[in-house]
């Protein structure tokens, strides 16, 4: 009983891996740009089957490389010709326009990729576990959280010591101040969209290695990935990283005991923090309060 926990438990780490990675950068949307980006699964799909197609020419690391810098240049041009004219509308306006942008590249996907579901490759060494006793800790599934957290200390990184951070931070705070101040806080909007748009696509990269591609895919993390921002804090990047692996965890946990309930427990989870604390682990006191 015990290993059952512990494996169901660890597959949550994973699962909680992939909605941090989302909730991230959803959060640096949503603070920076105002923005509710719907689209934000379609751009991870999207950046995994640019990995499959990469990865006969690239190979894996290639791919996962590569796959988020093409994904975040479409987010720009999307940002140019859609976001940027919502900037000062009703957040409404946004969040109708990126539904309907997922919904156009899902038929984008589905055409010329097809809709029958593709497997990315992966070395083959990383599909090996690395005990004998727990057999589902691969290579693969350690890369996955590693890769998690390296990829959010070095955005924390940028945020903290870089010129671009310092201004994403300062925007949220204040943006009308950086703009008198000269600062150019569209090419800032921008920056920030795609930066997001790159975490999107990492995960996106590696879900597809673990569960495989199809043009939905991004739907299933989505709404989780929104629930992750709401437990973590709205405003609090390491609010949503901690908000996605707590709801992955407790929905893997609750798998080995009621697995009917293994999606209820995310939405309790968000319920409960919402009662007890409004604005979240992390979160800016006042923005739910």
């Amino acid at each position: 009983m015990l290993l059952d926990i512990v494996f169901n438990a660890f597959n949550g780490l994973i699962q909680g891996s992939f909605y941090a990675l989302m909730a991230i950068g959803l959060s640096l949307i949503l603070g920076l740009n105002g923005v509710i980006n719907f689209a934000h699964g379609t751009f991870m799909a999207l950046a995994g089957y640019f990995a499959f197609t990469l990865v006969p020419y690239t190979g894996f690391w290639g791919a996962l490389v590569l796959g988020p810098i093409l994904a975040g240049a479409i987010g720009y041009i999307v940002e140019q010709l859609i976001i940027r004219r919502l900037y000062l509308r009703d957040p409404l306006y946004s969040l109708l326009a990126t539904f309907g942008l997922a919904l156009i590249m899902q038929d984008l996907l589905r055409t010329i990729w097809g809709a029958q579901g593709l497997p990315l490759a992966i070395p083959d060494f990383l599909n090996q576990p690395v005990s004998n006793t727990y057999f589902f800790v691969t290579g693969y599934r350690l890369l996955v959280v590693a890769l998690a957290v390296i990829s959010t200390g070095a955005l924390f990184a940028t945020l903290r010591f870089t010129r671009l951070g310092v201004r994403i931070r300062a925007g949220n705070a204040d943006l009308e101040t950086i703009a008198a101040l000269g600062v150019n806080i569209y090419l800032l909007r921008s920056a920030n969209f795609v930066l997001g748009i790159m975490f999107a696509g990492l995960a996106g990269i590696l879900a597809a290695g673990q569960l495989g591609l199809t043009p939905t895919m991004g739907d299933q993390l989505i709404m989780p990935s929104f629930v992750a921002i709401v437990v973590g804090g709205v405003g609090s990047l390491f609010g949503s990283l901690v908000g996605g692996l707590i709801i992955g965890i407790a929905s893997g946990v609750t798998t080995a005991f009621f697995p009917a309930a293994s999606e209820v427990v995310i939405y309790l989870i968000m319920g409960l923090t919402l009662i007890i604390r409004p604005r979240g682990l992390f979160g800016q006191e006042g923005l739910f309060e």
